[in-house]
């Protein structure tokens, strides 16, 4: 109390702090509940003192400070509690129950920064908050001199609309080292995310040790390094050598655990099965009923899944046998050490995508639909998940799977994660299950984020605007069943960490907002300049990110003519799209684009490019117009 109070007594008397501070200088991403902007703003003195509580809930905090001030050229010192300092770390002595677990309070004023909470971990998320409020400079891995250090005066009251604001790390198409992830982490925890959903093994391989199994990652965690488009290659021949690829062991698990602990951010282990498991199949063949399965191979992106309208077979048998009861006892033995190692009350046990053409043609199988009066392969798929739950559940977890458990009767107590748009989702919650809301309709971060003819091609697109319409709560769904929401980041088009960034960012960024903020401060103008203005903090961060939303949208149809019309429509407002015919790339002098445009006789490329006055925002794109043609069904 004491502190406060000369604290609020500094505020009124001290004028030597401030500055005048531009509207543009506030661009927090996620939007804080309420945010009061005061005149001027308070400049950084050349001795920065810190204090806070002393937890061990808050080390990292306050390393996170020192390191961050420590790019100002200003002597930075950490004291305690007791201390007056001119950034001050406060818990709440009696909680302040709007802000709940997560939310802070933070108030620039003359005097100085304080930011209040009823926990550790709102004192972290303001820290964030108080980082976006400083220059961009303050992202810079070294010092940086000629920067006025100033900070806009605002009175802040935050705090998250959803408790579960994750993003799903697939590490298992491509491995991504433990550094990796901790970068991967770094990044969602300046923008408030909380949780962690590492998708560890699939077909392509096995990334986590289990000591009780050791084929599972001293076989099944490596494949044949193949580049292209995954799908497509051809299979590996039997003497390539198997050497792409890796696995974390428990070590490495725990130091990531404590990581990403330290950062507010919980991890939740994905054991995707029963589909998906031919890396868990090629280590222990017995876990198949299909006969040949120990001649198969870990999966290296060869085509082995037969996509068709209406559904999918598998050419191969990539499931766990729900009539084995091998897999039961194998089953055990990996949730048994995974549920040692993850502190996180939840374990994900996939359930997607499951092929069962073999099951139908199995003995074992349908000895165990007469058995147990199963009527469909659905009704099979439920029996395994139900028997996997009491497993899970014996070692004190919970589970949670994507919306095909539904399928065949949901296991009592699972929680539903839907991804295949937001039907499974609302049908669970109908049914008293939780969810957690992860459609591809809003964010599937492999999808494209732009037009195919510049970007790596995917199945979809998914633009920037697209993700943050997304709602986490459908209309006549009870809110208090809809835990939150994630973005899902599925590798098999993304070989390395800089591309990995390009499709993470920025529209993790839309997601953040969409689950923290009010439904009622989501204003996607407002949000685009914010994404604009956080683009150079990326540069000095070295964060690779895309820049989609600058560039055109291309409409191709008919007119009544049979001829081609082409509309461009944008984004973001207050850009310029200038464009050629002629082959030549063009610029801010060319012409502007200011409705649809028809194809001069024998012109065979459109080019374009958007400015915003004189500074280009998007990229010179080259759009053929067969392509076009073919787009309006004037060509095949």
């Amino acid at each position: 109390m004491k502190k406060t109070l000369v604290f609020c007594l500094l505020s009124l008397f001290s004028v030597g702090g401030f500055c005048q501070a531009s509207e543009s200088s506030i661009s927090i991403i996620p939007e804080p509940v309420s945010l009061v902007k005061g005149a001027g703003s308070f400049v950084l003195p050349e001795n920065i003192s810190i204090s806070m509580p002393a937890s061990p809930e808050l080390n990292e905090t306050g390393q996170l400070l020192k390191q961050k001030f420590a790019v100002t050229g200003r002597a930075v010192t950490l004291v305690g509690a007791d201390k007056v300092s001119i950034i001050e770390l406060i818990l709440n002595k009696n909680a302040d129950k709007s802000l709940g677990n997560e939310g802070y309070t933070l108030s620039v004023r003359g005097a100085g920064i304080l930011i209040k909470a009823n926990k550790p971990a709102g004192l972290f998320y303001g820290v964030q908050t108080l980082l976006q409020l400083l220059p961009k400079e303050i992202e810079s891995p070294v010092p940086v001199s000629g920067t006025v250090w100033n900070v806009p005066i605002v009175e802040i009251t935050d705090y998250p609309r959803f408790g579960w604001r994750g993003l799903m790390f697939d590490v298992a198409r491509h491995f991504f080292t433990k550094q990796e992830v901790k970068d991967f982490i770094d990044n969602m925890a300046r923008y408030k995310f909380n949780l962690l959903h590492m998708h560890l093994t699939d077909d392509e391989g096995w990334r986590i040790e289990i000591k009780s199994l050791p084929r599972l990652t001293s076989v099944g965690a490596w494949n044949v390094k193949r580049v292209g488009y995954f799908g497509t290659f051809d299979k590996p021949a039997p003497d390539e050598p198997r050497n792409y690829g890796g696995f974390y062991t428990q070590d490495d698990i725990r130091e990531l655990i404590k990581y990403a602990k330290d950062r507010f951010i919980n991890i939740m282990p994905e054991v995707d099965i029963p589909g998906h498991s031919m890396a868990a199949i090629v280590s222990y063949p017995e876990l198949s009923c299909t006969a040949g399965a120990d001649k198969y191979q870990v999966i290296s992106g060869e085509k082995f899944i037969d996509w068709h309208q209406g559904g999918f077979d598998a050419l191969e048998d990539n499931t766990l046998c729900p009539a084995n009861e091998k897999v039961y006892p194998f089953l055990d033995k990996v949730f048994t050490e995974i549920a040692a190692l993850f502190p996180f009350e939840y374990i994900h046990v996939g359930g997607d995508e499951c092929a069962k053409n073999f099951w139908e043609q199995s003995d074992a199988v349908k000895q165990l639909m007469k058995k147990e009066n199963l009527k469909t392969m659905d009704e099979v798929q439920s029996y395994f998940e139900k028997r996997v739950e009491k497993i899970v559940e014996s070692k004190g977890k919970k589970l949670i799977g994507w919306d095909e458990i539904l399928a065949g009767g949901l296991a009592p107590n699972a929680l539903v994660m839907s991804w295949r748009g937001m039907d499974g989702g609302i049908q669970a919650a109908k049914l008293g299950h939780q969810v957690v809301m992860s459609p591809t309709t809003f964010v599937y971060l492999d999808y494209m984020q732009g037009d195919p003819i510049y970007e790596p091609e995917v199945y979809a697109t998914l633009r920037l605007n697209t993700t943050y319409e997304f709602e986490p709560v459908p209309e006549g769904v009870d809110p208090k069943f809809i835990l939150g929401g994630q973005a899902n980041l599925w590798s098999e088009q993304i070989y390395n960490t800089r591309h990995l960034q390009y499709m993470v960012w920025p529209r993790s960024l839309a997601v953040s907002e969409c689950l923290w903020s009010p439904r009622e401060k989501k204003n996607w103008n407002s949000f685009a300049k914010k994404v604009e203005n956080n683009f150079p903090r990326m540069d000095l961060e070295q964060v690779k990110y895309s820049r989609c939303m600058f560039d055109p949208i291309f409409t191709a149809k008919k007119d009544a003519n049979d001829s081609l019309l082409i509309d461009l429509s944008m984004e973001v407002e207050g850009l310029d799209i200038h464009y050629s015919f002629d082959n030549s790339h063009p610029d801010n002098f060319y012409p502007v684009y200011k409705g649809p445009l028809s194809v001069p006789k024998d012109a065979v490329m459109l080019e374009v490019v958007t400015y915003r006055g004189d500074k280009q925002m998007g990229r010179q794109i080259e759009m053929p117009v067969d392509v076009l043609k073919k787009r309006a069904g004037l060509i095949k």
